[in-house]
């Protein structure tokens, strides 16, 4: 990763997006030592041209922004992190600095909550529980569901179409959990069949 510094006055453009859910988070401006100081403590730190000096998001509020990925753009002048965000990101308490939080991509946070519960033990959760019975009875609660919702396809409840619809999706967040996969795995699958 080579990044052209030289512009600016030394600092380059930081575009920070959620990792999960691909959402725009903010804009920051990283030096060089700004750079290598993200790369090596994986935390984001900025240049913060109004303080003049490094500034590790989340250094006073703990909202700090874990790197997932580094990428730089094709001039060498600009560079995208994905993040998976501690907290709300903005100053103001908004999640984003570009708005509130986005729907799109929720999907992979309750995957990830799916999976802190089980890997954490989480005695009272129902997520945990139904884990540890075991496959198969994983595997019967996603063909319960799934009947369930052809049940209410076949009405005209939308309401309880679209309950049976997340109980279902939920439920097979688990089963791919239980069988070792990810909600990613099947995505790569369905990219092929494009």
């Amino acid at each position: 990763m080579k990044i052209n510094f030289s512009k600016d006055n030394g600092l380059v453009p930081v575009i920070i997006q959620d990792n999960r859910t691909l959402q725009i988070l903010m804009l920051g401006y990283m030096n060089e030592e700004a750079f290598e100081k993200t790369k090596r403590e994986e935390i984001v730190t900025f240049f913060s041209r109004s303080k003049n000096r490094l500034w590790t998001k989340g250094e006073e509020s703990g909202n700090f922004l874990t790197v997932k990925s580094i990428d730089i753009d094709c001039d060498q002048d600009t560079i995208l992190i994905k993040v998976i965000p501690k907290n709300v990101v903005c100053h103001t308490g908004s999640f984003s600095c570009f708005g509130g939080k986005s729907d799109k991509g929720f999907l992979y946070e309750l995957e990830e909550k799916i999976s802190q519960r089980i890997d954490d033990k989480v005695e009272e959760s129902y997520t945990y529980s139904l884990y540890q019975r075991g496959i198969n009875k994983v595997a019967q609660k996603v063909g319960e569901e799934a009947v369930e919702l052809v049940i209410e396809s076949k009405d005209n409840n939308e309401k309880l179409f679209k309950s049976e619809a997340a109980d279902l999706l939920y439920h097979f967040l688990i089963l791919l959990k239980t069988k070792g996969l990810s909600l990613q795995d099947i995505e790569e699958i369905l990219q092929t069949r494009n």
